[in-house]
């Protein structure tokens, strides 16, 4: 009897222990990246500027996501599109298919789906190749030909992301609204005139923009999330692997939580 209770008493009080340190864990977590970004911010203003480093960085992060994007945009956009005018098409306002995936891609989906794109694509390479740098020693071998890593390694991601995601994401714009026009028009009989009309007359410039900027926050958050992860691996070839997973399942997360918050404050401040 006396054993039992020593057992669930021990239960508790590890249950007790993860819940004080989950919090704990997650705030070091977001002091660790902020930390990390920092350094790089300071770092993208010293010399020497390796400009070859950034546009190699700029290849791999959007040159060459573009096929991957730009196929999953035009089945996003097709898929979209029939869904809504079969939804549509019951109350007589299949007019309206165009406005409405034009506002759902320019608003939301665009930009959610090019960042969860470059961050299972780009976001888990960098993690890859970070931590494997890491666990060869190449990034103390960095530090001792006295050459900053984070400058090397971290700041040319970060702003390619932040510069290649966006651009990406306009990519997406555009032929998700070719698929779904192909879908809507040839498949669906929608009138391609009330199609583009109704679209070019609810998309506006802020809709535009407003994708753009969450494109811009997720390509800068992604990017930072990954390097971190790599940058910080430990433990051979399997802490490599954990770091990769920890990059690619965090990005998830953050864009998902990111695109939240940022719709809500910028619908509050479109209220104002």
């Amino acid at each position: 009897m006396e054993s039992a209770r020593s057992r669930i008493w021990q239960h508790t009080v590890r249950a007790v222990d993860r819940l004080w340190m989950t919090p704990v864990h997650i705030v070091e977590l977001v002091g660790d990246h902020l930390t990390l970004l920092g350094r790089a911010a300071f770092w993208l203003f010293k010399r020497p500027f390796r400009t070859r480093v950034y546009l190699e960085a700029m290849e791999f992060i959007g040159v060459e996501s573009v096929g991957i994007v730009a196929m999953i945009g035009a089945f996003v956009g097709m898929v979209f599109a029939l869904q809504l005018t079969s939804a549509l098409r019951q109350f007589g306002t299949e007019s309206y298919v165009g406005a409405t995936l034009g506002i759902a891609l320019t608003r939301e989906l665009a930009p959610v789906f090019t960042s969860i794109v470059v961050a299972a694509r780009a976001g888990a390479g960098m993690a890859t190749e970070l931590g494997s740098m890491r666990i060869t020693e190449q990034i103390d071998a960095l530090s001792t030909m006295a050459v900053s890593p984070v400058q090397y390694l971290v700041t040319p991601r970060v702003v390619a992301g932040i510069l290649m995601v966006p651009l990406l994401c306009m990519l997406f714009n555009c032929v998700g609204l070719c698929g779904g026009y192909g879908v809507a028009v040839y498949l669906q009989n929608v009138d391609r005139g009330v199609f583009v009309e109704n679209a070019r007359a609810v998309v506006e410039y802020r809709e535009i923009l407003q994708g753009l900027i969450k494109a811009t926050i997720f390509g800068g958050a992604l990017t930072l999330i990954s390097c971190q992860q790599g940058y910080n691996a430990s433990g051979g070839a399997k802490g490599v692997g954990i770091g990769t997973t920890r990059a690619v399942v965090g990005s998830f997360v953050t864009i998902l939580v990111l695109d939240y918050f940022l719709t809500d404050v910028i619908l509050f401040l479109q209220r104002k």
